[in-house]
């Protein structure tokens, strides 16, 4: 294998690049990314950079010393435009083309949009500097999606002294991620502070003055944010054989095809580990992927099933968030420490009869730790959650109230 290809130079892509040079790869890798900058780290554009705290030179993963010490054939401002499978060819927007006898898929994603024109969307360095710039003392944002990334982003404005509404479809924030309960607990931290939070409202369009809502009422801002998910970007792989449904569909190695294999936000592969096949869009796992995807193309010592626990975290307002795991379509949520209503606390997840995930808030890390080994053990719930928890835990079907919480001691 003389030339491999890696398309998205962010995080999963550069990590595959220095994974291939670490594992003694001597070939020549490609590394093409769409955007011109050198890879940068992306969670800090809702936080640091938006706030102004880091300027964009703190974002660089890596000093260009150390990127040239790589020796990689590095191809920045390039779109990929088309894969030829059969003949193993990248097609670039320039006119040029890649060919490779290994390729690597890190194509991440780019962020839905609403009908209208001049909403703000936060996914690129550029995004965020754009928002920085108009953000300030007495302007009006509406955030449109309460998610982690929307909340983030207001957190940050009204912090800055923006006067934030944040819009939000579901009865609650994240409940279908985090549950009800918890999803109330981060709410309230919004409210408290001034935000105009309103869920269970549909925004349908950007206008000159704002947003339009599907009752037809204009809630006016200087600037709006659209934080309403995010769309793979697989629309190139059109027609090229290989399968696309949400993402570049992998095995549990992160295999598309013959010595094909993608990674980061862009992969949907089969996770072992929770016996179902998932696309994570968050900067651990899209490192950790890019380092398995590598290892696994070269194949030097046997292919390894891809089977983490994935990890996020957020940062809103005084909160610190951490959770393991996969929480999505969970059953069963248990407070086993902290407190709710203190937003101190770590709530764990069962889907099944197995820990499916853990969320803290406000806890030292030691205390999730433990959590995260239940997790990758598929520990069984009976077993490793307190009993008098557990009974008091909400069941996913519920829409009210919240979860009594069990102090361990």
């Amino acid at each position: 294998m003389n030339r491999i290809l890696v398309v998205g130079a962010s995080a999963a892509g550069l990590a595959a690049a220095e994974t291939l040079r670490r594992e003694g790869y001597d070939g020549t890798i490609t590394l093409v990314g769409e955007e011109p900058h050198l890879p940068y780290d992306r969670p800090p554009l809702s936080k640091q950079l938006l706030s102004s705290e880091w300027d964009a030179g703190r974002l660089d993963l890596r000093a260009p010393d150390d990127l040239a010490a790589l020796g990689l054939d590095l191809r920045l401002g390039a779109e990929a435009i088309r894969l030829e499978l059969p003949e193993r060819t990248v097609h670039l927007a320039d006119g040029s083309e890649v060919r490779y006898d290994g390729l690597i898929l890190a194509t991440g994603v780019r962020p839905r949009r609403l009908p209208g024109e001049g909403a703000h969307v936060l996914r690129t360095l550029d995004d965020a500097l754009t928002l920085r710039d108009r953000l300030g003392p007495g302007r009006r944002l509406v955030v449109v999606g309460a998610g982690f990334l929307g909340a983030e982003a207001a957190a940050v404005a009204w912090r800055l002294g923006a006067r934030v509404t944040l819009l939000e479809p579901a009865p609650v924030p994240l409940a279908h991620a985090v549950g009800t309960a918890v999803g109330h607990v981060l709410s309230q931290a919004h409210r408290e502070r001034g935000v105009d939070l309103r869920c269970g409202v549909t925004v349908t369009e950007v206008t000159e003055d704002g947003v339009r809502l599907a009752d037809g009422e204009v809630v006016e801002a200087d600037e709006v944010l659209v934080a309403i998910g995010s769309l793979p970007n697989t629309e190139w792989l059109d027609g090229s054989g290989l399968t696309v449904g949400d993402g570049v569909i992998c095995d549990e190695y992160c295999e598309a095809a013959k010595n094909v294999y993608a990674a980061g936000d862009v992969a949907r592969w089969y996770n072992p580990l929770f016996g179902t096949a998932m696309r994570i869009e968050h900067r651990t796992n899209a490192a950790e992927q890019g380092m398995a995807a590598a290892r696994n193309l070269l194949n030097l010592q046997g292919r390894k099933a891809f089977a983490p626990v994935p990890y996020f975290w957020s940062d809103q307002y005084d909160m610190k968030i951490q959770a393991y795991g996969f929480l999505r379509g969970h059953d069963e949520v248990a407070v086993v420490d902290g407190d709710l209503a203190e937003r101190r606390f770590l709530a764990v997840y069962r889907t099944g009869d197995r820990v499916s995930g853990v969320l803290a808030v406000g806890m030292p890390p030691r205390a999730i730790r433990q959590w995260r080994q239940a997790i990758a053990s598929g520990a069984d719930w009976r077993e490793t959650v307190p009993a008098e928890a557990s009974a008091a835990a909400e069941p996913k079907e519920a829409v009210h109230g919240g979860i009594p919480s069990h102090r361990a001691s």
